[in-house]
């Protein structure tokens, strides 16, 4: 039986624009150099709202507010398959990049979802329909 993750993710949107952060070297390749929502597996115990605040501590340095959730997808990878929730969310500090390759605000109507992870391609479908 395949391993199977909860994960969180934050979409923050601002003036027309996603955070996507993108993923370095992976040793799942159809993952690596892709770009995702910032956030992470949720530790027992902790709700997905939890996990996201803790993961984005952690991964940004900052500090988030939930506005309200997005989405949840389910995706099976070859190796694992995921649970992604997945929350609208601002944030109410500066942030700083700590472990991506890289982040990037990227407009709304540029967003091609081959250019992220699989797992966060139904989501940024849905984002390209949003004007905000």
């Amino acid at each position: 039986m395949k391993k199977h993750l909860e994960v969180v993710g934050a979409v923050a949107v601002q003036g027309g624009k996603v955070l996507a952060a993108k993923r370095g070297e992976s040793k799942y390749a159809y993952v690596a150099h892709k770009y995702e929502f910032a956030g992470g597996k949720i530790e027992p115990g902790e709700s997905p709202e939890q996990a996201l605040v803790r993961e984005i501590k952690e991964e940004l340095c900052a500090d988030i507010r939930i506005i309200q959730p997005f989405m949840t997808l389910e995706h099976e990878y070859p190796d694992f398959t995921i649970t992604l929730y997945t929350f609208l969310c601002e944030f109410v500090s500066d942030f700083r990049n700590t472990e991506h390759e890289a982040l990037a605000w990227l407009p709304l109507s540029e967003l091609n979802a081959e250019e992220w992870a699989p797992a966060d391609a139904p989501a940024v479908e849905k984002l390209k329909g949003m004007r905000r």
